[in-house]
Formats: C-alpha cells, sequence, structure tokens
C-alpha cells in the first residue's frame, strides 16, 4: 500500500467509527428490490407536512388565477353540449329546454310536438290533410290537454304513483302518435 491510500483508509475508518461517515444516497441492492416491491412507480410518496402543504397552497394561488378562465371555458362548453344533448332527446330546440324540465318534461314535450302535428294537419299543411285527419285532429285536441292535466298532477305525486301515471300517459300517447301516423298516411 502506498503511504497516500493507508492515509485516506485510516481517515474513513475513524470517521466511521465516530460516526461522521454518510451513507451513500444510493441504495444497496438489496434496497432496491424491496423499495420496488413497496412502490409500484419507483417512487416513494413523500408525508405531507405543514411545509409542504404551505408550499402547495402557495402554488394553488399562483397557478389558480391563470387556469380559471380555462376552467370556466371548459365548463361552458361541456354544458353547451350537454343541453344540446338533452335537447336532442326530447326534440326541442336547446332555447325550449327550461319548458320541458322536470320530472314530466319529456312528456310535455311530447305533448307539445305532438299537437303540433295536429296543427299542421288541421290547417291542410300537410299532403294527408283530409276531412277525417281534420275530425281526428279536432277529437284529439281535447285528449292532449287531458293528458298534459295529468302529467301535470303526476309531477306532485309520490314517485311510484308518479312513474305509475308517467306510464299511462306515455301509452296514450303511444297509441295517439300510432293514429297520427295512420291519418299522414306512414303505414306501420
Amino acid at each position: 500500500m502506498t503511504p497516500l491510500s493507508s492515509g485516506t483508509d485510516h481517515r474513513h475508518e475513524e470517521d466511521e467509527r465516530m460516526g461522521l461517515r454518510r451513507r451513500r444516497s444510493t441504495p444497496a441492492a438489496g434496497d432496491a428490490i424491496g423499495s420496488a416491491d413497496a412502490a409500484p412507480t419507483g417512487r416513494a410518496r413523500k408525508p405531507l407536512t405543514a411545509a409542504r402543504a404551505k408550499r402547495m397552497i402557495g402554488v394553488g394561488k399562483a397557478v389558480a388565477p391563470l387556469l380559471a378562465p380555462y376552467a370556466l371555458a371548459a365548463a361552458t362548453v361541456a354544458r353547451d353540449r350537454w343541453d344540446a344533448y338533452r335537447a336532442a332527446r326530447l326534440g326541442v330546440e336547446p332555447g325550449q329546454l327550461a319548458a320541458y324540465a322536470g320530472p314530466g318534461g319529456a312528456l310535455h314535450a311530447r305533448l307539445s310536438r305532438m299537437a303540433e302535428a295536429l296543427d299542421r294537419l288541421e290547417s291542410g299543411a300537410e299532403a294527408h290533410g283530409s276531412d277525417a285527419a281534420r275530425r281526428f285532429a279536432a277529437d284529439t285536441r281535447p285528449r292532449l290537454a287531458d293528458l298534459a292535466v295529468a302529467v301535470r298532477a303526476a309531477e306532485q305525486m309520490p314517485t311510484q304513483r308518479r312513474r305509475t301515471a308517467y306510464r299511462s300517459v306515455g301509452a296514450e300517447l303511444d297509441r295517439l302518435e300510432v293514429a297520427l301516423l295512420t291519418h299522414l298516411g306512414v303505414r306501420g
């Protein structure tokens, strides 16, 4: 051994004996295997301390004003798309969606579309606007008014009774729509 290397070894031994020698930052091979089992991502999660929480809040305060307009724009676009989807399902314009809100909204929308079709049938705007079709429209209009009242009344009922009433109104509307299609010349 050279005198230089023996002096360095001696110093390492002395530091180690006094506890001054630092451990290496890289884990030993056995430690790496054990930590890989414990944390599958390979990175251990640091505990949340008061200092880390304050730092995260500070970053949030700095970043939130920058991201808020984008988040608001994204929320607005998402809401517009959702309203357009709901309006398309009901068969109405998105601006009319508020008029058909609530548990009976879908039935109210069907009733209003049926009334519009009867108006067109009565006015002769349809190609199959015969006397029988006009008579059907005149006879059906009071029934639609009764069904609309039934839907409004069912909105105040308990859930199970309301669902039963809505099924009855829906079945009646189905029957009326089939008759309307027959008068319009559409055969099923």
